[in-house]
């Protein structure tokens, strides 16, 4: 993280996961009418770094364009990385061969946020959960295949008998099990769940939420888990990271995090969160964020949260924080001290 940590591990398990430094930039063309002028770079993710034990589900949070998508797909593979390190299990796949970084996808697999456009309308629920199957174990029997697949349909609760029918006859939440189906049925380690649940009606979601917990303890899975509604990372969550226009500003255990949150930007989004209780929600104080958004093509110098920031002062354009803390809690504030 070029990130001043204390090293600690959670309970002592096993790294999978640790991103170092990684940085996805676009170059967007000029629409200036001189042929001279240089194309703008576009900063999605700029300098983001995580670690992800075996067993344990990192939240990732932020508003909208903050890179949170784009920073999950440039660990899997989908999106190119400009900078940085993605080690898996001690390899940096980004140093891989495109064959070798096609064997690593087998242990990292990806759910994605809208449930039916994932799914190929052309291809059966048996093809689609069976292509994975089909691309990695090419030598399996079709009576193998379809074993396999059935027993996964089962894991996720849907029926046998619809094996053969197709996407659009079912409902979002059956189309949501037959994109979990598809990335369980090579027995990964880690899944990236991209807002799985921001689609569906707030009953579906607990449900598909429960039925990842419950998949998780059975099968020991590791989850990188994006999402908007914090109510819902706080419930599946172990540790989150909270990001703000493609930087990290905060990090920790979930718990640590929610009830007592250090940077401005988190407290805001904290503060924002709906209570159930109508007499609470009345009685708390929002803290709201002054100022615009500044653009990803061209952030401010330094701290890139000092344009919204009730804290900044000079300094804050200067030097760009870096996390500090431990494992446990660690914010990227230069006014925030543990």
């Amino acid at each position: 993280m070029s990130i001043e940590m204390k090293n600690e591990k959670p309970l002592e398990k096993e790294l999978l996961l640790d991103v170092k430094n990684l940085k996805v930039h676009f170059d967007i063309e000029s629409k200036s009418l001189w042929p001279w002028a240089k194309p703008g770079k576009l900063k999605a993710v700029d300098g983001v770094d995580i670690q992800l034990y075996q067993g344990e589900t990192l939240g990732v949070v932020g508003e909208s364009g903050c890179g949170k998508s784009t920073f999950a797909r440039a660990i899997i593979g989908l999106v190119e990385a400009t900078e940085g390190q993605v080690v898996w299990l001690g390899d940096d796949v980004t140093k891989l061969s495109k064959e070798e970084r096609r064997e690593t996808r087998k242990d990292m697999q990806m759910i994605f946020q809208d449930p039916l456009a994932s799914l190929n309308p052309r291809m059966t629920v048996g093809d689609i959960i069976a292509e994975p199957l089909k691309t990695f174990y090419p030598k399996l029997s079709k009576t193998e295949v379809k074993d396999q697949v059935k027993q996964m349909m089962d894991k996720v609760g849907l029926l046998p008998n619809v094996i053969n029918r197709y996407p659009h006859e079912f409902s979002g939440g059956q189309c949501q099990r037959i994109g979990i189906a598809r990335a369980l049925i090579l027995k990964p380690k880690m899944i990236i769940c991209d807002e799985p649940v921001s689609a569906l009606d707030v009953s579906i979601q607990a449900q598909v939420i429960n039925l990842l917990k419950e998949l998780q303890q059975e099968m020991g899975l590791s989850l990188v888990f994006i999402a908007h509604d914090l109510s819902i990372v706080k419930h599946i969550s172990d540790r989150v990271l909270v990001m703000y226009l493609g930087n990290e500003v905060e990090m920790g255990e979930s718990k640590a995090l929610f009830n007592d949150p250090k940077h401005p930007y988190t407290r805001a989004l904290m503060s924002a969160v709906p209570i159930p209780d109508p007499r609470i929600e009345r009685a708390k104080k929002i803290e709201m964020l002054e100022g615009e958004l500044p653009s990803p093509m061209n952030p401010p110098s330094g701290c890139v949260f000092r344009t919204r920031c009730p804290l900044a002062d000079e300094s804050c354009a200067q030097t760009r924080p870096r996390l500090q803390g431990s494992i446990t809690h660690a914010v990227s504030c230069l006014k925030v001290n543990f």
